[in-house]
């Protein structure tokens, strides 16, 4: 199970910074506005939608203004229960995601003829890794061994 959550953190590195990058931006320019408009719409009592859409027009512009008034004019409550609703949701649409990218099994993304399968170099127990025929990067099967050393090469090659 290890190797799922390793692989699903290397392959997902860069998504890491992405997200929090699209959250600071959700939180700042949509959440701020938003929040900001729905305390001011709602302070007779009642949600005034023309004074929502009035007053969010204007916020959408300036964010960092809207967000200096919410916790200026007392909003705050507002955008934090908003801030906390929304994380909550794009953090299940992220892990669903991160977990939709794990790894099916311990070999995938390994290189089918590469030594990435052995450890603590096992495989020069009947490999050699100096000299002989190439079978791989730093693995070679040596022409003096007793016994096989038929090789069978799959693939073709490219000249340009």
């Amino acid at each position: 199970m290890n190797y799922k959550i390793a692989g699903a953190i290397k392959k997902n590195r860069k998504n890491f910074i992405i997200f929090i990058l699209l959250w600071l931006f959700i939180a700042i320019v949509l959440l701020a506005p938003f929040a900001h408009s729905t305390y001011i719409a709602k302070q007779s009592g009642t949600m005034d939608l023309s004074l929502f859409l009035e007053t969010f027009g204007t916020s959408i512009v300036q964010p960092f203004s809207a967000l200096g008034s919410v916790f200026s004019e007392g909003a705050s409550g507002t955008y934090i229960s908003t801030l906390i609703v929304v994380t909550i949701f794009y953090a299940i649409f992220f892990f669903i995601g991160f977990a939709k990218s794990a790894p099916k099994n311990e070999y995938t993304d390994i290189e089918h003829g590469s030594s990435d399968w052995s450890e603590h170099g096992e495989q020069y127990k009947v490999l050699d890794k100096n000299k002989g025929i190439i079978l791989a990067e730093n693995n070679y099967l040596p022409v003096n061994k007793r016994g096989n050393v038929n090789v069978l090469v799959v693939g073709r090659f490219r000249f340009r």
